[in-house]
C-alpha cells in the first residue's frame, strides 16, 4: 500500500495534469506518463507509453490524440477496425482535414475474398464476421476516395497486429487465436528509440503497405 503522502502527491499530480491538459490539449501520456504506466521498471522499453490489457480498456482520449496531433502521417493498418467509426462519427473529417494540412493518411484494409481474411473468420470465436466486417469498414472510408492525400487500399496479409500510427506516436493491437481484437492487448508506443519497438511495427506496416492494392470504390459483393 502506498504511503498517505504518496496518495496526496498523486491526486496533486492528477489535478496538474488536468489543468495541464486543458491548457495544451495534450494526452496524459505525453504530459504525465507515470499516471499511464505507473513508475518505469528497470527493462522498461523506453518507446512504451502504457499497455492496457484490452482494446476496450484504452482510453478513448488515447485514440483522438493520437489522430488529432498528428502533423505529417497516419497510418492504420486493420483488417477492419469499425470500432473508430462507430465510436468517432466525424473520423473521414477528420482524416480529410489532415490531408489538407499536408498530412499523409494510408489505410490498410483486409481484402474480405482473401485467404488469410477468411481463415481468420473462422478462427474467431463465436463467429463474428470478419468478413462482412471488412466490407463495412471500406464502406465506411468509401466517401474518401480521390482525396489528394489519402490513400485507402487492401491485403490479404496475416494480420499479427493491428497498427496505428499517428507520426512518432503508435498504438499496436496485438492479436489472440480465436478472439476479437476488442478484447485483446494494447500497446502504446511512441518512437523513443531508433530501430525499437516502434520502428519495428512501423517496418511491418510499410511491408504490408507493399503488399497492398488500391481498395475498390465499392465493397465487393457476398
Amino acid at each position: 500500500m502506498l504511503p498517505r503522502c504518496a496518495g496526496r502527491a498523486r491526486s496533486r499530480h492528477r489535478r496538474r495534469y488536468s489543468l495541464s491538459r486543458a491548457a495544451l490539449g495534450e494526452d496524459a501520456s505525453y504530459l504525465w506518463p507515470d499516471i499511464e504506466r505507473g513508475h518505469q521498471q528497470p527493462g522498461t522499453h523506453p518507446d512504451l507509453i502504457a499497455v492496457y490489457a484490452t482494446r476496450a480498456g484504452a482510453p478513448l482520449e488515447t485514440w483522438r490524440a493520437l489522430f488529432e496531433q498528428a502533423q505529417q502521417r497516419i497510418g492504420i493498418l486493420v483488417y477492419a477496425a469499425v470500432f473508430l467509426h462507430e465510436l468517432w462519427p466525424e473520423f473521414n473529417r477528420l482524416l480529410a482535414a489532415k490531408a489538407r494540412q499536408g498530412c499523409q493518411v494510408t489505410v490498410l484494409l483486409g481484402d474480405p475474398n482473401s485467404g488469410a481474411v477468411r481463415l481468420r473468420g473462422r478462427e474467431e470465436a463465436f463467429g463474428h464476421g470478419i468478413e462482412t466486417r471488412c466490407r463495412q469498414a471500406l464502406m465506411h472510408y468509401a466517401p474518401l476516395a480521390g482525396t489528394p492525400g489519402i490513400e485507402v487500399r487492401q491485403h490479404g496479409t496475416t494480420l499479427y497486429n493491428s497498427v496505428y500510427i499517428g507520426d512518432d506516436i503508435m498504438i499496436v493491437n496485438a492479436h489472440r487465436y480465436g478472439m476479437n481484437a476488442y478484447a485483446t492487448p494494447v500497446l502504446h508506443l511512441r518512437r523513443a528509440t531508433e530501430g525499437g519497438l516502434f520502428d519495428g511495427y512501423a517496418d511491418s506496416f510499410e511491408q504490408v503497405r507493399r503488399l497492398s492494392v488500391p481498395a475498390p470504390s465499392q465493397p465487393p459483393e457476398e
